[in-house]
Formats: C-alpha cells, structure tokens, sequence
C-alpha cells in the first residue's frame, strides 16, 4: 500500500531479462536508491504477478513507464495480533452505523483507490488500467480481494490486496469519509487474525498505516515469512504459478472460513 513513484533514470544493475523458470533476480540485487528497485520490465499475466508476490516482490509505476518490480528493505508490515486502535477511534467505531462486506464490489474499491481525492496529494496514479485490469483478472482467479465499507449501503471506503496461502499482501485502500480506510484495514486485520493469518504486508512507509500499528521487518525476515505462509514449495510454484489458484475460484469470505466481523461495531 504506497503512493506515487517519481520518475527516475534506472540503473542497469536493476534491469532484468525474464528467464525460463523465474522471472525476477535475486531479491538481494535490489538498489538501495530509490529503496528495492529490483527489476524493468515484464508483464502484468496472472503468472508473473503470483510469482512476484511468492518472493516478496510487487509492481509499482506509473503511466507511461515500463513496469517497475520493488522489494524494499526494511518492509512495512503489521502483525494482525497488534492492529492498534486508538481511543479516538474506538469511539468512532462505537458511534458508527457503517456495514462491512467482502468481495461484494471488487471493481469499484479498486476503481476508487486509482481516482479518489488524497486531500491534496495525487490520485493512486500508479492504478493504471492495466494495473486494474490485472489484478481483476486475479480477483476472478480468487487470489485479489476487497474489504468495502458503506454507510447506507453507499461505499465510503475499503481497500484490496491479493492472498496466497496464509499471507495477505495488501495494495491499496481509499476513504470517501473520514476512518473509512482504517475501518476497512482494522476490519482485514481482525479477520486474518481469526484466520490464523499472522502478518500483512504494507510495502513502504507509511504515516496512515504506522498509526495503525504497522512496523518495520528485514526484507530476509520478511521473505522468510511469506515462506512459510505460502506452504508451497518455491521451485514448484515458480514452475507453475496458477497452482496457488484455489479451485474454484473462492470469496474471501470462504477463503478465511471464519466468521467475519460484518460492522463496524463488531471491531470493537
């Protein structure tokens, strides 16, 4: 979950020719200015986008660029045991008549995160359209998700990631009211805590989530964990990516197989 990436002249050490079996170097070859550029290049297929995601890397550029794949070091990531909620927002969720929903409108969050007002920043300008057009096609695979929160049966916020085993890797998310955004990460946060789902990736650095209780992990731990989350041998997955497709295709709601909190209340 991250904002714009400026335009930068590319080292060569970061470009890549896609090989037979993986498509990306060794994520230690990622420069460390700008923070994690590993790789130019590629495509957006379903394939490459499991692949990436398996070895702690994610697609971030803007329009017009080549892709950009990144893999920075240290990563932002919240454990779901320890989502913080203020006391000012504890209030907020007590006082609110918001409803939560799962996988109910995929296209629209994704939509709202590339073009919603960010209070004076830019738009998600690197939600390009192939960009949305990808991770659709992975939410029709039943790997890209969505929390949405309504008021009134209105969408006020939400946000979307992909999940591969026991590992939620979270892209982007949007407010049309104030704490909706929040509401919807602290909403996946209490889900995949009841799921056994113990970390979050958030990707780079950010004010919004850190006040939720993200925090900094090595890269090292971090591809550690996703290891072991994903419970899928890498050679095999990088030999055939669309094994990690469940079959078939399942809402998040079933992913989990748990009861998921369905207000804004429930949080509390």
């Amino acid at each position: 979950m991250h904002g714009r990436v400026g335009r930068r002249e590319i080292s060569g050490r970061a470009r890549h020719t896609l090989s037979l079996v993986n498509p990306f170097p060794p994520t230690s070859r990622a420069l460390r200015e700008p923070n994690g550029l590993l790789a130019v290049g590629g495509d957006l297929q379903p394939e490459t986008l499991i692949s990436a995601y398996a070895q702690g890397i994610f697609p971030w550029f803007n329009e017009g660029e080549d892709i950009l794949w990144w893999s920075p070091d240290p990563r932002l990531v919240l454990r779901t045991a320890e989502v913080h909620i203020s006391r000012s927002m504890r209030k907020a969720l007590k006082n609110s008549d918001w409803s939560l929903s799962y996988d109910d409108d995929f296209d629209a969050v994704i939509h709202h995160c590339a073009h919603v007002d960010r209070g004076g920043r830019e738009a998600g300008t690197w939600i390009t359209e192939a960009m949305q057009d990808a991770y659709l096609r992975l939410h029709e695979l039943g790997l890209a998700h969505s929390v949405e929160v309504r008021e009134d049966g209105q969408l006020v916020g939400g946000l979307y990631g992909v999940l591969l085993g026991n590992m939620f890797f979270g892209e982007s998310m949007f407010s049309l009211q104030a704490n909706a955004s929040k509401v919807a990460f602290i909403a996946l946060s209490r889900a995949c805590q009841n799921s056994d789902i113990e970390l979050i990736d958030c990707q780079v650095e950010n004010p919004h989530l850190l006040s939720l209780g993200a925090d900094l992990m090595s890269r090292e731990d971090f591809e550690n964990h996703v290891r072991d989350a994903i419970k899928v041998d890498m050679r095999s997955l990088l030999s055939k990516p669309l094994c990690m497709v469940p079959t078939p295709p399942l809402p998040l709601a079933m992913r989990l197989a748990k009861d998921l909190p369905m207000s804004a209340g429930d949080l509390l």
